[in-house]
């Protein structure tokens, strides 16, 4: 397929998207199978056109005067592809499938700003999301949520019990890897722009050797700010896939233990595979109906990687960010609550409570550590900033922080996904 082609194809999907309010993955799977002449090649372009427009799909909208699919593809070939109506004609001639081209729209787009928008639009977020923004980051509140309207890298985190940086790094050195900026152990590759792809490294014989796993740098560090060490009892309370266990597995050398558990065993069963390319020797499973009575009290450090709203992925998930709801966030709330109080009774006296999301919304985050401690009284807030100095000094970017007790990652502050961290310890 052409780009001409491979533009009408992105029109069908986005609209298919906005019709049906459905998740972009599902349609761009459903047209890739009712269209199966169109190779690898040709899903993934489609598939950048379709998610660089839901990225910025507000704010392409505002600089077109429309908010049709037609509107956004073209917006976004203009704006983030970097090609003109003039390229585009170039490039379209003799494809009788490429659409009609917008010349005018283009060009009127060109010329308009954003003076009279609203502030949420520039910021391509949700109006209803526009005030916990403004509340966890005051000024730079739009600069901050623009932030997750771009690509995000290829994120890699080495696994120190088979391999180490600069080993991978040469082994993956045709994909132009680079050391992460902050993560002790990470590496990446920049995302590229328009058509370009982020290559397949899973396929790499690096990968299959447990060399290193898929991580984003933030989930990296703040496995790191655990602090876990080497002999002590840690326990991944909402493990999920397993990412940042064995990240904290590899903390710990392989000594002590590592209990995994999460709520949900779908979530949990890829873990097995993963624990066992990564060579650890020193974590346990908990299936998800478990007896975990026994674990009780006797816990170093619980690593509560709550669920939330994942505001802090819309760069990877940008359809999530228009199809997330007030009902939703309020959902999480009562979760995370209920979680950080069953995960607390698994700390030991002198033990800590590590609490984690991926989001950006104040009320998942510092509402919810400073709640839990009016709820449970016997806990003291630690200095996460403190922290952050200790492993990653001051010469790096620096996260958000009011207070220097919970901070967070974001991909302006710190150039990863969002992350929250606080840790709380336990009275002896």
């Amino acid at each position: 397929m052409r780009l001409g082609g491979r533009t009408a194809a992105a029109i069908e999907v986005l609209r298919d998207i906005g019709e049906r309010r459905r998740p972009a993955a599902d349609a761009l799977k459903d047209w890739g199978l009712s269209h199966r002449f169109a190779g690898s090649g040709d899903r993934a372009v489609i598939g950048n056109l379709v998610h660089d427009a839901l990225r910025k799909k507000l704010s392409t909208a505002h600089l077109m005067d429309d908010e049709s699919a037609e509107a956004l593809v073209f917006g976004t070939l203009w704006r983030q592809w970097g090609l003109s109506a003039e390229k585009l004609h170039e490039q379209f001639d003799d494809d009788k499938f490429a659409p009609e081209i917008p010349t005018a729209q283009m060009d009127a787009a060109a010329n308009r700003d954003f003076a009279f928008a609203k502030p949420h639009v520039e910021a391509d977020i949700p109006d209803w999301c526009a005030d916990y923004f403004e509340e966890n980051f005051d000024e730079e509140w739009v600069a901050e949520a623009s932030a997750l309207s771009e690509r995000a890298p290829l994120d890699m985190r080495v696994n120190t019990l088979k391999s180490d940086r600069d080993k991978v790094q040469k082994q993956l050195a045709k994909f132009g890897v680079k050391p992460t900026k902050t993560a002790r152990h990470g590496l990446r590759i920049a995302p590229g722009k328009g058509p370009d792809r982020l290559p397949n490294v899973q396929a790499e014989p690096a990968f299959q050797k447990g060399w290193f796993e898929i991580q984003d740098e933030g989930s990296q560090i703040v496995a790191d700010l655990v602090y876990a060490q080497p002999g002590e009892q840690v326990f991944d309370y909402c493990a999920g896939g397993g990412g940042k266990t064995l990240a904290l597995s590899a903390s710990l050398d392989n000594k002590g233990q590592v209990h995994a558990w999460d709520a949900d065993r779908n979530r949990l069963a890829p873990i097995f595979d993963r624990l066992k390319r990564a060579g650890t020797r020193n974590v346990q499973v908990h299936a998800a109906d478990a007896d975990l009575s026994p674990l009780k009290g006797k816990m170093d450090r619980v690593l509560v990687d709550a669920p939330c709203t994942g505001s802090g992925t819309w760069r990877r998930n940008p359809d999530a960010k228009w199809r997330l709801t007030q009902a939703a966030l309020e959902k999480r709330m009562e979760e995370q609550a209920d979680v950080l109080d069953k995960a607390s009774a698994f700390v030991k006296p002198g033990g800590f409570l590590v609490y984690v999301t991926c989001s950006l919304f104040p009320q998942e985050n510092e509402y919810q550590v400073y709640e839990f401690g009016e709820r449970r009284k016997g806990w003291d807030l630690l200095s996460a900033g403190e922290v952050w100095q200790d492993l990653f000094g001051f010469d790096k970017a620096q996260p958000w922080s009011a207070d220097m007790n919970c901070i967070t990652l974001t991909p302006r502050s710190t150039g990863t996904d969002g992350f929250f961290f606080a840790v709380m310890q336990r009275h002896a």
